[in-house]
């Protein structure tokens, strides 16, 4: 009996010794990460994640809950009747999507998605782009502040002539030199004099028809290292301005001498034609128009791609219903600028979003993708 009593003991023992959690089994307030049997210890170390999860969420821990990188694929497949329209518009002739036809297809797509609740971002800024004054002064400080100077916006850029001009005469003047020094009696004399006439022939083309030399001096743009980034920064703009004033994008390039983003220019063009244009219509345009220098404005001292977009913004200006003067005129391209810079400013997820899925070459489709998940 005595027997049976200590193996009764020793039993209860070694029951609580079981039960009993170890030091180096407990975390968190002493909870217990392993029991007795595998199964409390798979349901210990359940709750233990559970704990822990929920003391990082808290800030128990000292750290902060790293967020998940937002998905894409959850809004690539709401916007999927968009894919369609989209499709139907690059198989077309390219002198038919130069002339914005087939448009309607992709804007009826986006005017249900938009309905649906399903585009957030698409013509968000349609009815709220309201022409205001502007002074000089508000484009160099506040939110809205520019890299550059805001007479730097009307100031034509001259940086690819020079860097053509001053190849031209220092390669010409080199072969002058070698030639007169090499060749030998009146071969070299000539040889020196013709190379050293082609500077004169160059600036007699740029003085009478200088878009004869516009092939040779845009190749000049390869040369600064900038250039890719800021016809990026530069399409984009456009790309995004144009989207949350409810333009139907298509297309966009950002190829040599062929960056534009259509139908953001499409539409600026096909308006031109239909007509004299309300306020509220060149208020939009402009904004629009002035979306690619306001890109560049906000990260550079210089602008370099803004003479097209000034043209188009004149051209607008031009079939106004109401006349403005040129101090109105002025107003209007201050405040476009600014209004561009708002919305980049106010939208920079989807704007760093655009950017990376244009210079990865993703499609119309993938960028609108891109731009509605930051709105997520």
């Amino acid at each position: 009996e005595r027997a049976s009593e200590r193996e009764k003991k020793m039993f209860v023992l070694l029951e609580k010794a079981k039960a009993s959690p170890s030091p180096g089994r407990r975390r968190h307030g002493g909870v217990v990460v392993a029991g007795a049997t595998r199964a409390s210890s798979s349901l210990s170390s359940s709750f233990n994640r559970k704990l822990y999860h929920h003391h990082r969420c808290h800030g128990r821990l000292g750290r902060s809950p790293a967020r998940a990188p937002p998905s894409h694929a959850t809004s690539s497949s709401r916007l999927e009747p968009l894919r369609a329209p989209l499709e139907s518009f690059m198989a077309r002739p390219p002198s038919e999507r130069d002339q914005a036809l087939g448009t309607s297809e992709i804007l009826e797509a986006m005017k249900v998605l938009r309905g649906e609740g399903k585009l957030k971002l698409w013509n968000a800024a349609g009815a709220t782009s309201v022409r205001r004054n502007v002074f000089p002064g508000e484009l160099t400080r506040g939110p809205n502040k520019l890299a550059c100077e805001p007479s730097a916006i009307a100031t034509p850029s001259v940086r690819n002539d020079a860097a053509f001009l001053a190849t031209v005469v220092l390669s010409t003047s080199v072969l002058a030199t070698v030639a007169g020094a090499v060749l030998p009696g009146d071969w070299g004399f000539f040889s020196a004099y013709l190379i050293g006439g082609i500077n004169l022939v160059v600036l007699a083309i740029g003085s009478t028809a200088p878009g004869l030399l516009t092939v040779l001096t845009d190749k000049f743009s390869l040369v600064f290292p900038d250039y890719r980034e800021r016809t990026l920064r530069h399409e984009a703009g456009h790309f995004l301005v144009a989207y949350l004033h409810g333009c139907p994008i298509a297309d966009y390039s950002l190829a040599l001498k062929g960056a534009r983003v259509a139908l953001a220019k499409a539409v600026l063009q096909r308006e031109l034609y239909r007509g004299r244009l309300e306020d509220r219509e060149l208020d939009s345009l402009a904004v629009i128009a002035m979306g690619g220098v306001a890109a560049e404005a906000l990260k550079y001292e210089k602008i370099v791609g803004q003479s097209e977009d000034l043209f188009d913004l004149q051209s607008l200006i031009n079939k106004s219903e109401k006349e403005l003067s040129d101090s109105e005129q002025q107003n209007l391209t201050r405040w476009a600028v600014a209004r561009a810079a708002t919305l980049l400013n106010e939208h920079s997820v989807a704007y760093d979003r655009l950017m990376e899925k244009m210079s990865q070459g993703a499609s119309v489709y993938e960028c609108i993708c891109a731009i509605e998940s930051a709105a997520a």
